[in-house]
C-alpha cells in the first residue's frame, strides 16, 4: 500500500467512526416500480392544477369540467359531444382541449401546421393560400401553439393524460377480456343442452 493509498485509507477510517467496511441493508422488495398511491381522479386533479399554473391559461371552465374535457378527449368524443355534456360552448372546449396540450390526429390534417406555424402573413392571406376561412387559420394555429407548448415541456402533461387515461381504459379492457377468456375456458366441452 503506498502513501496516499494509507491516508485515504485513514481518511476513510476517520470519517465512518472507525468501520473498515461500510454496507446498506437491503429489504427484498416486490418488483421495482413506484406505484402512485393517489387515485386516477387526484392524479388528474394534479395535473389540471399545474397546468394552470405554469400557463396561466383563462378559461371560464372548472377544473372539474377541465377533467371532463380530457375523459371526453380519450374517449375520442368530439369537442361538441363534450361540449354538451359539460353544458359549454364547442370552441371553450377546443380551447381547453389546446391549453391541456389535447391535440388529436385529426385536428389538422389537411394542412401542413409546420408550414404555417412559421408564416408571419396574416390570417386572411393564408386563408386565400389554404383556401380555408380565416377561423380555421386561428384553428390551425392555435393547433400548431398547442403542439410547441407540449413539446417544450417534453409532452410532460400529455404523457401524464396518457399514462391516467389511456393505461385505465387498456387496463380495463386486458380485465374484461382476461375474465371472458378464463369464462370461456372453465366452460369448454361442457354439455349446455340439459334435459331435467
Amino acid at each position: 500500500m503506498n502513501d496516499k493509498t494509507e491516508e485515504l485509507r485513514d481518511i476513510f477510517t476517520n470519517v465512518t467512526d472507525g468501520e473498515e467496511t461500510v454496507t446498506e441493508s437491503q429489504e427484498d422488495t416486490r418488483g421495482s416500480l413506484e406505484r402512485d398511491e393517489r387515485t386516477d381522479e387526484e392524479r388528474l386533479e394534479s395535473v389540471v392544477t399545474q397546468m394552470r399554473e405554469r400557463y396561466a391559461f383563462e378559461t371560464a371552465l372548472s377544473d372539474d369540467d377541465l377533467i371532463a374535457v380530457a375523459r371526453g378527449f380519450y374517449d375520442d368524443r368530439s369537442d361538441a359531444e363534450i361540449a354538451d355534456e359539460i353544458d359549454a360552448d364547442g370552441d371553450a372546449v377546443f380551447e381547453a382541449r389546446m391549453s391541456l396540450h389535447l391535440v388529436g390526429e385529426d385536428d389538422a390534417d389537411e394542412v401542413d401546421l409546420v408550414a404555417i406555424r412559421d408564416r408571419e402573413e396574416d390570417d386572411a392571406t393564408l386563408a386565400d393560400e389554404y383556401d380555408v376561412s380565416e377561423a380555421q387559420i386561428r384553428r390551425y394555429r392555435r393547433i400548431a401553439e398547442a403542439q410547441d407548448q407540449s413539446r417544450a415541456a417534453n409532452d410532460r402533461y400529455r404523457d401524464e393524460f396518457d399514462s391516467i387515461l389511456a393505461d385505465a381504459e387498456l387496463s380495463e379492457r386486458m380485465t374484461t377480456d382476461v375474465r371472458e377468456d378464463g369464462l370461456e375456458d372453465a366452460t369448454e366441452g361442457m354439455e349446455t343442452d340439459v334435459d331435467f
